[in-house]
């Protein structure tokens, strides 16, 4: 029997919508969507991996590389970069894991902090910082919660979390205790974001726990239907294992912070396995809301109720399913104005099998998938996790990075068409939402293979194009540099608070330049349980002037500031009016 155009199409639809056979994580076996006709025209961007010249040394470690007997040894790590020192070029932050044998004596790993020499080098500052902590680690997030100016960095662990205070003389001190924001020794948490929620000026913190992990309770691969993957026997999870949560911490001002998870709300939402925590206002209101992509399970939205309680409406405003209302395996987010109208939308990686999620919002916090109409639906065989909508070529539209990696390395000696290796993908803006995939002109940084996780964005050698830092299993990090020949003009702009939080994190900066206008939004952490650059970073085509910067700051204040011209590094403080040019020491 022959079937027509309208019928094939049909039968591909239902075969995208039908979820896989049961299993410990969610997918679908989604066929990879149409591509569009190719723009045709070149890209002038080339990311090349530069991490061993520049000395990023560091090894990641997570579990056995051969073969996971357990889920904790497969979700990796985030990282970030950070100015800690405040010398306008970022450092690098990388969390660091562990092993279920463990270590002899002064052997374990450790996470690292390394300075930028300015030079395209780092130098590994670590323990000198105070910052060599051994563990398994996870996510990363940074914000100034004591508002002295310096940057201040929250760890989070399969045990206790960790606050480090950022001195400012190049060294952190461990306040978690006195802050009272480690948690239990028993839960593996994963994506945290400081916040100001409620708007007195201080950065609160929002810490989610994956699931509740106990090895002696854990089954071993292959003895249940959620220990498999498509006959091959691998980790059990994260279906069939404890749910997690997540508590929300109140800052006091005077160093510490009060768990307020209860009567915020917070407490009250259940069933979910949570990664990645975005803070940011999703439906305009001037209070910042908080996105959690979850695994397995619906993602949610804590809408900010504006009284120091959060609700839970993911279903209702379209971010907790896909298009067709089944749950994916959520790893990462990133914000941005996909299509140029003004207002924040979402992207999140899913597992393989699965497209991400391209989630337009309408306006007053309602969202729609268009994942197929913005063309990001053309590579569903990958396992998504860090990913950022940056400007790559500074045109002025953004692009799409995404890192990816397969969660099982048996998959290697299966030779079953899935690799736990992986390339990354990136997809050049068009305009109007849409995207089409340029992964194979974009750079050897691209097509290299690994198994990455977590991965930040931000300008690390200030010439003006943002850089991509990137984790991955069992090896050193990669540095892509960003070699960009496109000649296009750019500003990278800091914001400073004053009755808002100093960091700015929650501030929404619109810039119009050339008849068109951007907007960004400063976030604590973002992409898969990592921190990118606290400077927001705009591509103007060809444009050599911003006319004009709008910024709606947490504290709920609306501010103008004049235009500047391009290719350079500005400062918008808070009240003040004035565009600053930031100092950049060489």
């Amino acid at each position: 029997m022959k079937h027509g155009p309208a019928a094939i199409a049909c039968i591909l639809l239902l075969w995208a919508m039908t979820p896989a056979a049961p299993q410990g994580v969610a997918t679908r076996n989604a066929a990879p969507a149409a591509r569009s006709a190719a723009s045709g025209q070149p890209f002038p961007v080339s990311l090349v991996d530069v991490a061993e010249r520049a000395g990023l040394a560091m090894v990641f470690v997570c579990g056995n590389e051969e073969a996971k007997r357990y889920i904790v040894e497969a979700n990796g790590s985030g990282v970030a970069l950070v100015d800690f020192d405040n010398d306008g070029w970022l450092d690098v932050f990388l969390v660091n894991g562990s092993r279920l044998e463990g270590f002899d004596a002064g052997s374990a790993p450790t996470n690292r902090l390394y300075r930028n020499q300015r030079d395209g080098t780092f130098v590994d500052v670590t323990r000198g910082a105070g910052l060599a902590r051994s563990g398994w680690g996870n996510g990363v997030s940074a914000g100034d919660y004591d508002n002295d100016g310096f940057t201040d960095l929250f760890v989070t662990y399969w045990g206790k979390n960790v606050l480090y205070r950022n001195r400012g003389d190049g060294t952190f001190e461990d306040v978690t205790d006195r802050a009272g924001v480690s948690g239990s020794v028993e839960q593996w948490s994963s994506g945290s974001t400081f916040i100001d929620y409620d708007r007195d000026g201080k950065l609160d913190l929002f810490v989610a726990s994956y699931l509740r992990f106990d090895r002696a309770k854990t089954p071993l691969p292959g003895s249940g239907p959620n220990c498999d993957w498509k006959g091959v026997p691998v980790f059990c999870g994260p279906r069939g294992l404890p749910f997690g949560g997540a508590a929300l911490y109140r800052n006091r001002g005077d160093g510490t912070f009060e768990d307020v998870s209860e009567r915020a709300g917070i407490r009250a939402v259940s069933g979910y396995y949570p990664f990645t925590a975005l803070a940011v206002d999703l439906n305009e209101d001037g209070w910042t809301d908080l996105y959690v992509a979850c695994d397995s399970s619906p993602s949610l939205f804590l809408r900010n109720n504006r009284d120091g309680t959060f609700s839970e409406i993911g279903i209702e405003t379209g971010l907790a399913y896909n298009e067709h209302g089944i749950e994916q395996a959520g790893m990462g987010v990133a914000a941005g104005d996909l299509d140029g109208d003004g207002r924040l939308d979402l992207v999140k990686t899913n597992f393989s099998g699965d497209y991400p999620n391209a989630f337009r919002n309408l306006g007053r916090g309602i969202f729609e998938d268009i994942v197929l109409r913005a063309g990001l639906a053309v590579n569903p065989q990958f396992v998504g996790w860090g990913v950022g909508l940056v400007d790559l070529d500074n045109d002025g539209r953004l692009d799409l990075f995404q890192a990816n990696g397969h969660v099982y390395p048996e998959l290697e000696r299966q030779r079953r068409g899935e690799s736990y290796r992986q390339p990354r993908l990136v997809y050049r803006g068009l305009g109007g939402g849409r995207f089409e995939d340029v992964s194979a002109a974009a750079g050897p940084g691209v097509a290299a293979r690994m198994s990455s996780r977590g991965a930040a964005f931000g300008d690390f050698d200030n010439d003006g194009d943002v850089d991509v830092l990137v984790m991955n299993m069992g090896t050193r990090p990669s540095l892509l540099r960003n070699d960009n020949t496109s000649g296009n003009h750019w500003i990278e702009v800091k914001l400073e608070g004053t009755k808002s939080n100093r960091s700015a994190i929650g501030a929404v900066a619109t810039v119009e330049a050339a008849g068109s206008r951007q907007t960004a939004a400063v976030a604590s952490q973002s992409s898969y349980i990592s921190q990118n650059d606290l400077r927001l970073h705009f591509g103007l085509g060809r444009a050599r002037r911003v006319e004009r910067f709008r910024v709606r700051w947490p504290s709920g204040a609306v501010e103008e500031f004049p235009g500047a011209a391009a290719d350079g590094f500005i400062v918008l403080v808070e009240g003040s009016g004035i565009v600053q040019r930031q100092e950049i020491r060489r």
